[in-house]
């Protein structure tokens, strides 16, 4: 009893995370410029931040998926190091790249 209890705990599990491994891309997400519309309206989200810095990298020449952006943040901080005073995605990476001074 207590076996069978586990295989279909675990299966349960195992479907519960493949349906939430889905890409956001699937579930219908749609950027424009950094900006994520939702209900017709745009909205900053990460994802969609993430994602137009990987494209404004591209257009820059360095090859970069939107996955690994949002994924790597030393790949982040190294993309908006050279490319992150472009205007289009300046707030983006003021996370990784503050350029404020501070208190000392």
């Amino acid at each position: 009893m207590a076996m069978r209890l586990n295989i279909r705990t675990g299966v349960c599990v195992a479907l519960l995370a493949a349906g939430l491994a889905v890409p956001a891309e699937a579930g219908g997400i749609r950027c424009n410029k950094g900006y994520q519309l939702v209900q017709g309206s745009p909205l900053a989200t990460p994802y969609c931040q993430d994602q137009y810095v990987a494209q404004v990298a591209n257009e820059y020449g360095f090859k970069a998926s939107p996955a690994r952006v949002r994924q790597d943040p030393i790949f982040k901080q190294t993309l908006c190091r050279y490319i992150g005073q472009d205007i289009r995605i300046k707030e983006s990476c003021q996370e990784v790249n503050p350029s404020g001074r501070g208190r000392f």
